[in-house]
């Protein structure tokens, strides 16, 4: 059975639960270790707490939150349908510091009618900050849903230097 490592985090941003499997990064949370139960119910694996087996994952994170990473190195373990995958890649594509819509995800999957699904599977987005669902805005610029809040969302682009309409 494969092991998956957790480590709960108190980062800059609040409460954050990593996951990792030995191929990479599977799941970054928000809030933390109220979420660690319902992973666990979720996902048949052993499960062993591993501050170790997550540090490079949290070094890139923090320097990522002190504004010196733009980019993150380590490797991921997306899980997902192949529909989420390809737009979670998508979204791997926009640069820092910039924003696309969801429209333009849609597009950039060959899907351009597909706007509600790509909504959907930014939602279902299991490596939130790293795969940066933030920097996905409404057509008209305006701040849409974010698993960690707007304010936070809105935080991360400040961050990133990102123009806010």
């Amino acid at each position: 059975m494969e092991t998956l490592y957790y480590h709960n985090w108190s980062s800059p941003i609040g409460p954050l639960l990593l996951v990792a499997s030995d191929r990479g990064l599977v799941r970054l949370e928000f809030h933390g270790d109220t979420k660690l139960d319902w992973l666990q119910s979720r996902e048949k694996a052993d499960w062993a707490e591993s501050s170790e087996k997550l540090k490079l994952f949290r070094r890139e994170l923090e320097e990522y939150f002190a504004g010196k990473r733009r980019e993150f190195t380590f490797p991921l373990d997306l899980r997902g349908t192949d529909f989420q995958k390809k737009c979670w890649r998508a979204l791997l594509h926009i640069p820092y510091g910039e924003t696309r819509s969801y429209a333009d995800i849609a597009r950039a999957i060959g899907r351009p009618k597909a706007v509600r699904a790509v909504g959907g599977a930014n939602h279902q987005n299991p490596v939130a900050i790293v795969v940066p669902c933030h920097r996905v805005i409404g057509s008209g610029g305006s701040l849409t849903g974010y698993g960690g809040g707007l304010p936070l969302k809105e935080k991360l682009l400040q961050l990133e230097g990102a123009r806010l309409f």
